[in-house]
């Protein structure tokens, strides 16, 4: 008999300059979900270490081969001295890499009220879309800033045949407060598949903040996950529920209705 549903688990927390101190949390964190019975969890972006200092990332980048990779994800050394990538590993039940995806849209942005970001500064960007299967679905993966362009989740779901889309993320105070929910369900709903969001939150050195709100939502845009606190470190489990995706696919069944680009490139405006 088929199993339709699977235990997921989504992670917060406030990552520091500190590897050691980050990676006690995160095997905490593994903990508290393998014992709720997931079967995966998702970490935020750079869970690892956030840096106090400019330079600071450059400096703890390693390769994928490097001694942190044996322990978890982290900012992977780039092309140069200069550059890292932002990359999002997904690694199996045996500790092997079952695929890694570096983040292509750069959160090159101006907050009004905050502060400007540049990342592309210290970050090569990615140029590959990455899908990949698992035990909780067909994986589609993409780090934060990601989230504001649909077309890469449009990919995922049409091309790549993803279930569930991946988003960790350190969404700013200002931008999670006005985006972060309604983008996430949006995904959710224009792809019909499970969404988790798994968020940095707090303060993490005296210059950077982040928003928090760690959730799961379903293929019809119900949040089924959700830390009851936006600012604590913890976990929070949902199931993913293949009937219900089967379901919500076959009753309205967009992937058989969208037009194909060849139609919008030739349609008269």
């Amino acid at each position: 008999m088929a199993v339709n549903s699977v235990r997921i688990a989504a992670a917060q927390m406030t990552s520091i300059n500190d590897l050691a101190s980050n990676f006690a949390t995160c095997s905490r964190l593994v903990k508290e979900a393998a014992s709720a019975g997931a079967k995966m969890i998702c970490f935020p972006e750079s869970f690892a270490f956030i840096g106090a200092q400019d330079g600071e990332s450059l400096k703890i980048a390693q390769p994928l081969d490097g001694p942190m990779m044996q322990q978890y994800w982290f900012q992977e050394k780039g092309p140069d001295e200069q550059h890292l990538f932002n990359t999002h590993v997904v690694i199996d039940d045996n500790g092997k890499i079952k695929s890694t995806y570096k983040k292509i849209h750069l959160f090159d942005v101006d907050i009004a009220g905050e502060r400007s970001y540049k990342e592309s500064n210290i970050t090569e960007a990615g140029n590959n879309i990455v899908s990949v299967d698992s035990p909780v679905g067909r994986l589609g993966l993409t780090v934060c800033y990601d989230l504001r362009f649909p077309e890469l989740y449009q990919q995922l779901r049409f091309q790549h045949e993803a279930q569930v889309l991946l988003v960790p993320a350190a969404f700013t105070v200002a931008t999670g407060q006005a985006h972060w929910e309604i983008l996430l369900r949006a995904r959710a709903i224009e792809t019909q598949c499970y969404v988790i969001a798994a968020a940095q939150t707090g303060k993490h050195n005296d210059k950077r903040q982040s928003y928090g709100e760690t959730l799961i939502i379903d293929p019809w845009g119900t949040v089924v996950g959700r830390l009851t606190d936006r600012l604590s470190t913890g976990i929070t489990v949902a199931d993913i529920d293949f009937s219900l995706l089967d379901s919500i696919r076959t009753r309205m069944p967009i992937a058989r209705h969208r037009k194909p680009i060849e139609f919008w490139k030739s349609a008269s405006l």
